[in-house]
């Protein structure tokens, strides 16, 4: 519980962002040194000068007392915070440069097992783009998908109702803290989603769902999937956003079309139009361009020979990866305690022998 201390205070320092607390803590090797390091080696580190460390020394208590306040709040409330650190942190959120530090979920969603897609769209959703998101998510009900959007009106809340009624986990990114649901009117499918995926945020509580922390929310959206659809968008929004951050993350970006002369499909066929979202009608094609065709062949069975002829390294990766859905890159080198440049490297060389092959999304599986 100390850490978490540590880790919550870094948020609430003025001036340090995720991106410079992640930096301080590369350097600096552990959480609760950060706050220990006196001036002098603090000015040392790249990119922090004197105003960071002046600000670090200034708001240390007031830091602390308010992550203290947080840890009553979340432990009464049965709420698990995510530092960047940890196993169960969201490995595909962790490889984002602006992913936050450390963020708040409540629910019973495993952010690292399964496959994840994203839904955004216009908040003045028509029927074809209700239809086409229902449509879209009952054809994932067999599948072991996760749905994650926004919790906002029209495209979000669609997706987040259907994907409860198929029977499909569904998390809902917040621009917020955990002590509310904004808008009020989603309260009962937010309290839906907690046994069936999860409330997520980077905010404290007393977070107001102020309209620049949506933008950011985006980002989170955006780093959370291995795909992001958009459904029904006009020229201007935050689902075009979410977008535009998703292919900067390297993401896969797919978009309905519509016709040209409707308002909400105009966001969309840009996208399309100019390379940035790939046309999709039904859910097949989204897996077929995902590489995540269902196959009744069994593709996982190494030949005895051809095992006893890899090195132990590659046995490791083989077995750890056999699973019809393979293992993203950063899992693999979680799993095998190696550099993930180390774990490139290894998965090139296995892939030159024709034992693995990559898939969208940094994923590998088996040939």
């Amino acid at each position: 519980m100390e850490k978490l201390i540590y880790q919550i205070a870094i948020t609430q320092i003025k001036g340090i962002g995720n991106i410079t607390a992640k930096t301080l803590l590369a350097h600096v090797g552990n959480i609760e040194d950060i706050f220990k390091q006196s001036r002098a080696q603090l000015l040392k580190i790249p990119n922090i000068g004197e105003f960071l460390v002046t600000q670090l020394t200034k708001e240390r208590d007031n830091a602390f007392r308010r992550a203290e306040k947080e840890i009553e709040f979340i432990t009464k409330h049965r709420i698990t915070p995510l530092f960047f650190t940890d196993d169960a942190y969201p490995y595909r959120l962790r490889e984002c440069d602006d992913a936050p530090i450390i963020v708040y979920a409540k629910g019973n969603q495993d952010f690292n097992t399964g496959r994840f897609v994203g839904i955004v769209g216009t908040r003045k959703l028509t029927d074809y783009g209700k239809t086409q998101c229902q449509k879209l998510i009952t054809d994932f009900s067999q599948r072991d998908i996760s749905i994650v959007s926004g919790l906002a009106y029209g495209a979000d809340i669609c997706a987040h109702k259907a994907a409860l009624e198929q029977g499909l986990n569904t998390v809902g990114v917040l621009g917020h803290g955990l002590d509310r649901i904004y808008p009020d009117l989603h309260r009962p499918t937010a309290a839906r989603m907690l046994s069936q995926g999860a409330l997520l945020t980077e905010y404290i509580s007393e977070t107001n769902p102020d309209k620049q922390n949506f933008v950011q929310r985006n980002r989170i959206i955006a780093g959370l999937v291995d795909a992001l659809v958009v459904v029904e968008s006009a020229t201007r929004g935050g689902s075009l956003i979410t977008a535009e951050i998703s292919n900067s993350y390297n993401r896969d970006v797919f978009a309905f079309p519509g016709r040209t002369s409707d308002e909400f499909s105009a966001g969309c066929n840009a996208l399309i139009r100019e390379n940035k979202a790939a046309l999709i009608e039904t859910a097949t094609d989204l897996e077929k361009m995902m590489g995540w065709e269902q196959s009744t062949k069994n593709k996982n069975v190494i030949e005895p020979v051809i095992f006893a002829e890899l090195s132990d390294e590659e046995k490791q990766i083989l077995m750890l990866i056999k699973t019809p859905d393979g293992l993203h890159i950063n899992q693999i080198a979680l799993k095998m305690e190696m550099p993930v440049s180390r774990t490139a490297s290894r998965l090139v060389e296995m892939e030159f022998k024709g034992l693995v092959k990559p898939m969208p999304g940094n994923m590998y599986k088996i040939v």
